[in-house]
């Protein structure tokens, strides 16, 4: 098992964030669309603290599955 130092390193190394910052905006459009589908057709203001949302955590889950990927590894 990765000290858990080691993982974060690896976490939060240039490729893994890459990876996750591919991944965060095809997750998160697909869900802004679906939970923001009445602003974006403009029957509804936009929540911009939820726009912001749902790009972070499609970024955060990413990067968290990263984390826990490495820590497991023997």
């Amino acid at each position: 098992m990765l000290p858990r130092k080691n993982a974060l390193e690896r976490t939060f190394s240039w490729p893994a964030v890459k990876r996750s910052l591919v991944v965060a905006p095809i997750v998160g459009t697909i869900l802004n669309v679906i939970n923001q589908g009445g602003a974006l057709v403009g029957d509804e203001p936009i929540v911009i603290w939820r726009l912001v949302l749902t790009y972070f955590v499609p970024f955060a889950v990413a990067c968290y599955g990263s984390y826990a990927a490495l820590r497991n590894i023997a």
